[in-house]
């Protein structure tokens, strides 16, 4: 357990919400979007609260980056959602918060844990958006404890800047294929987009995007894109490492678009971008934002995995990315193995 450093200092936070159906699919299925906003809005409350535990500018925590998240369980009209979050790492700029999401049945009491996500912050002064303020230390229970809180943070620093190397690839939005010229399961098929004007209920103090909205928006994308796939109920399974690039101010058109890159047997991978455009500013011009891969399963009516339908590649560039995915899905997959060892 971390221990205080600063006096009054809240480093453990807890929020419950029930789920609606407004926040499900047509089948009852909590979106995964909708949880990823609950777990982001927990971590911005957490890592702004402490940030601003030090006398000096007052400032708003951004979210910098989401770690790899897996849905453990999936979450149900009707349930409660325990979201905690906990501060675990703290670097000079930056903070780590750990994330951990319990569903409960409140008929019966019984309880299943859906989500653990590992999210990144980054505190901008109040008064100058552009200044980034130091974030004030935690101590740790041990000097180990620290160390592999600054092997996380080096790692996560590191993926963060091989992943810019793919920032500049560009996607051509399609908000609804043409089936009529598209050949059924592949990419054209059912690449979708959705644009959005970013208003104020969209941002934070700051005028910016709340990065839990703009996650739900990439996984409703990336839904869309996996239903078109498959035409069966699908469910998020999983979603890699999501990047924050540049930060997207109110009043921006962003345009957020997805295909398919990868399919197994049982799981689908959905490549999301997230193009920013301001309206006002226009001499900016478009950017890229976030990016993101999102993995998805089909499912029967009585919730089990059905078979994935195999992309079909009619490109150079589609059997690139093809080949990429099935590398990710790999490492993901022996990953997975080697902590179920360890477990028993």
């Amino acid at each position: 357990m971390l221990k205080k450093v600063l006096k009054g200092l809240e480093w453990y936070s807890k929020q419950h919400r029930i789920m609606r159906p407004d926040d499900a699919n047509i089948v009852g299925n909590v979106h995964g979007g909708t949880i990823l906003k609950m777990i982001e809005e927990a971590g911005g409350i957490i890592s702004t609260r402490h940030c601003n535990t030090q006398s000096g500018d007052r400032c708003v925590a951004a979210l910098a980056r989401v770690e790899r998240t897996d849905f453990l369980h999936p979450m149900l009209i009707g349930e409660v959602a325990h979201v905690s979050a906990e501060l675990t790492y703290t670097s000079r700029h930056s903070v780590e918060v750990q994330v951990n999401v319990m569903a409960e049945n409140i008929l019966t009491g019984s309880k299943k844990v859906t989500n653990k996500a590992t999210l990144w912050y980054v505190p901008f002064s109040l008064q100058n958006v552009d200044k980034i303020i130091e974030v004030p230390q935690i101590e740790y229970a041990s000097p180990e404890q620290e160390e592999e809180g600054k092997k996380r943070y080096e790692a996560q620093k590191m993926e963060r800047l091989e992943t810019k190397e793919r920032n500049g690839e560009t996607i051509i939005p399609v908000i609804s294929p043409d089936r009529q010229t598209k050949e059924e399961y592949t990419v054209g098929c059912s690449q979708s987009s959705l644009i959005h004007l970013v208003g104020p209920s969209d941002c934070t103090l700051h005028g910016f995007v709340h990065g839990g909205v703009t996650m739900k928006l990439m996984d409703e994308v990336a839904g869309i894109v996996a239903a078109r796939h498959c035409k069966t109920n699908i469910v998020t399974a999983s979603v890699d490492a999501i990047n924050f690039h540049r930060k997207i101010k109110k009043g921006c058109v962003v345009t957020v678009s997805g295909r398919m890159t990868f399919t197994s047997n049982k799981s689908m991978e959905i490549e999301v971008f997230v193009d920013a455009d301001p309206l006002v500013e226009t001499a900016k011009g478009k950017y890229r934002a976030v990016s993101a891969f999102f993995t998805y399963i089909s499912l029967d009516k009585d919730g089990k995995p059905l078979p994935v339908p195999t992309l079909k590649l009619e490109t150079q560039e589609e059997k690139k990315r093809f080949e990429e995915g099935k590398v990710r899905y790999l490492q993901t997959k022996a990953k997975r193995q080697a902590e179920q060892e360890r477990q028993q």
